[in-house]
Formats: C-alpha cells, sequence, structure tokens
C-alpha cells in the first residue's frame, strides 16, 4: 500500500503493453495446445463449481477469492480499459488508471450484438480488441467479468425490448435452434480467450459469466412479467448445459444476479430466490444494487439506504455461506457521482461496520460513458478532476480493498 502510484504506473505500463503484444508469459496459445481440464485438481480445493470437470485455473481463482473473504475486496470497473469520460483509443488508459496509479481488480466486459456478428458490442466496442484487453486484464493477473444483454432471437429489437421471447427459445421452443447459433457465437469468442502459463501450458482464460441477469426486474425481455418464473430457470439451465456439457466449456464460474431494487428486505431470501436456477448451476451469489447507494428513485434517507446495504449484502452472504459458494456485488455505483465522499461513506465504511458485509469478494461498478461519442453524461468510476477523486483514492488506499496492483496471484 506504501508503493508510490508512479511506480504503479510505470509498472503498469509495461506489464499491459507485454500484454497486448505478446501476452508475457500467458501468450496467446493455439487451440491444439490448450489444456481444458486439470484431472488432479479437484481435491486440491475446498469450494467446488458447478463444473466438475473447470479448468485447474478456473477452480484456483474461484477458491482464492474465497480465500480473501473478510480480509479483502476486490474493485472492478465496466469497460475500463476501452474509453472513458474524455478519452477513446487508447490501448493503455482507464480513468481509474489515471486516477490511482493502478487498474481495476475486475474487468467487467460485454458480448450484446456479438450474437448478431456485429464488430463491435451495443456500446462501440470492438470485439476483436475486447479480446486483447482481456488476455492483458488476465495477464497482469486481473479477474473477466463478462455479462451479456442479448437482443430478442424472437423480435430482433435489443435487451430492453419486452415482446415475450424466452417460452420460445428453450427446449420446443420454436427458436430453440437460433437461440442455439446465438450462444455460439460466444463459444467461438471464448475460443479466442487462452494464454500460456510459465511452463508453456496452454489454458483457456477463467472467465465468471453472468448471463441473464436482473431478471427479478422489469426490463429486459427475459425479465419478470414477460417469462413465467419456470421458463427463465429454464432458459438459465439451459445456457449453462450447452456451453458446459454439450459444448465443453471449462473456463467459466457462472454468477447469478438478481436486481435490489425488486427485493424486499423483509423477506429477503424469498425474494432473492425467485428464478433461481439450481445450486449445481450457479457459482457465484451475486447482486446488482444501484438501489441503496443513492439512486435517484428512492427517497430513503442516506442513513436508510446504508442501512439496506448492508443487509443486503448480509442477505447475500448468508445465502453463500450456506451453499459453499461466494458472494459478490455484481453490479453497483451512482450515476455521474453526484454524492460527496461516495467512495468511503457510501461504499467502504458500511461495509467494514461488521464481519459479514466484508464476506464480500468483489464489486464491480458500470461503465464511464465517452461524452463526445454518447453525447451524455454516464460515468460510475471518477476521473482526473471529478469531485470524488480524492475520497476514490482514500478508497483506493484502504487496505480492505484491492486493485489490480496489489492483487496476489489468484491462478494458482
Amino acid at each position: 500500500m506504501t508503493t508510490s502510484f508512479s511506480f504503479f504506473r510505470a509498472a503498469a505500463a509495461v506489464l499491459i503493453t507485454c500484454g497486448l503484444l505478446l501476452g508475457c508469459d500467458q501468450q496467446s496459445a493455439s487451440p491444439s495446445a490448450i489444456s481444458t481440464t486439470a484431472p488432479s485438481a479437484d481435491s486440491r480445493y475446498a469450494h467446488k463449481l458447478s463444473d466438475k470437470n473447470a479448468t485447474g485455473e478456473t477452480l484456483a481463482l474461484y477458491n482464492n477469492l474465497a480465500g480473501l473473504r473478510g480480509k479483502h475486496m476486490l474493485f472492478g470497473h465496466e469497460d475500463s480499459l476501452a474509453y472513458g469520460v474524455n478519452w477513446e483509443g487508447d490501448l493503455d488508459r482507464s480513468d481509474v488508471r489515471d486516477v490511482t496509479g493502478s487498474n481495476p481488480a475486475v474487468y467487467g466486459w460485454e458480448l450484446g450484438g456479438l450474437e448478431l456478428g456485429h464488430e463491435q458490442n451495443l456500446d462501440g466496442v470492438n470485439f476483436k480488441q475486447m479480446q486483447e484487453w482481456i488476455k492483458a486484464g488476465y495477464g497482469r493477473g486481473g479477474v473477466i467479468t463478462i455479462s451479456w444483454h442479448m437482443y430478442s432471437p424472437v423480435s430482433g429489437a435489443n435487451s430492453w425490448d419486452k415482446t415475450p421471447t424466452v417460452h420460445e427459445l428453450i427446449p420446443g421452443g420454436a427458436k430453440h435452434e437460433v437461440f442455439k447459433t446465438y450462444l455460439d457465437t460466444f463459444v467461438a469468442f471464448n475460443e479466442g480467450l487462452t494464454a500460456t502459463d510459465a511452463a508453456g501450458r496452454g489454458h483457456y482464460i477463467p472467465i465468471i459469466f453472468r448471463p441473464w441477469h436482473e431478471h427479478n426486474g422489469d426490463w429486459f425481455w427475459w425479465g419478470k412479467g414477460h417469462v413465467s418464473e419456470q421458463d427463465y430457470i429454464s432458459l438459465w439451465q439451459f445456457t449453462v448445459k450447452y456451453l458446459r456439457d454439450e459444448k465443453g466449456l471449462r473456463n467459466l464460474i457462472y454468477a447469478y444476479s438478481p436486481d435490489r431494487s425488486r427485493i424486499d428486505l423483509a423477506k429477503f431470501e424469498s425474494d432473492y430466490f425467485y428464478g433461481y436456477p439450481g445450486d449445481e448451476y450457479v457459482d457465484v451469489i451475486g447482486l446488482d444494487n444501484y438501489w441503496d447507494v443513492g439512486h435517484t428513485s428512492n427517497t430513503a434517507s442516506a442513513d436508510e439506504q446504508k442501512a439496506g446495504f448492508v443487509s443486503s449484502l448480509k442477505g447475500i452472504v448468508k445465502i453463500a455461506q450456506v451453499r459453499n459458494k461466494i458472494a459478490a456485488l455484481t453490479e453497483t455505483g451512482n450515476n455521474r457521482l453526484t454524492i460527496p465522499n461516495f467512495w468511503t461513506e457510501r461504499i467502504l465504511n458500511p461495509i467494514l461496520v461488521g464481519e459479514e458485509a466484508q464476506q464480500i469478494t468483489y464489486m464491480m461498478v458500470w461503465r464511464n460513458a465517452n461524452t463526445a461519442r454518447e453525447k451524455s453524461e454516464q460515468f460510475f468510476a471518477p476521473y482526473p478532476g471529478q469531485q470524488t477523486e480524492e475520497d476514490f483514492k482514500t478508497f483506493f488506499a484502504h487496505p480492505f480493498v484491492l486493485f489490480e496492483s496489489e492483487l496476489p496471484k489468484l491462478y494458482e
């Protein structure tokens, strides 16, 4: 923690360049050289994955994250390397690093548009470049998580379309075969996410895969009100079985993430389990919580919101502990960071109050949209000169919070 920011920045610059161009000692591997399983790995770990044949690196990541509980929480940021509020096109930059000297520990990426053969995702990120950023982040020891705002195979519209769709995608549905071709685009994308270790062994990069998120809300076509609970469960279960069992993707950790705004804290568990596909299909007990950290529609006082935030974290930690899984704040943040001292007063201090909330393994805030390109302000991490910059540096410096420059080895 006492190492200077300038050292981190210089070291990170060298490493990301190596990661982008050569991958350092985790460079791209040819498919024929890739190992997909580690037969003896399972016996070394206390925490099992839903994929009983997961790769050794994937199992190691999961168990090392579990081992950090109570001691550290990883900080993540969506699209962190792709663009920032005031820049775009730099291959070695992030708003987070501009402020702290380090990249985030967790990198969030998005696949929306991949299923249609687009070169860029719905936020304008080129998929081939995304693969390179994923490799670079992994090569530096970072954690990768991927979500998917899939276009509807029924209406052709984006994820925010309300046309009932799911019943046509699950086995027996009219669009089931089309849906499988959509999933196949991710299989092909995953083929490009390979690396070699120091011993020259090729392997797939572990991915925390977070499909069909916020399903208890009504804003996506897979959301509540547009699909029956059983059909949603079938959609999730088929997705996992197809990728894991039929296509043999052994590098995925599956994250389940309802939205906090549609959960009554008084009956947290029953609300949380709406649409839950079963322990054999889930690895991360996640929660997307913008509601308790300053959402404009939440009229509760700041103290009431903090209490709700802590209560929600305790809720997912309890569920995770019972199931021997890890818990994560899979999405959160305050758009445009309008709350002074947001990072310490609304995120860090409430988490540190009790031991239960400290069991959260990672948190991820959403993206920093490029203002010039998108002609609007949307950002969830500070950039140089933003009003929470100094508070974010305090957050960064706290020993409980880990950024990329501070990570232990998570894949061994």
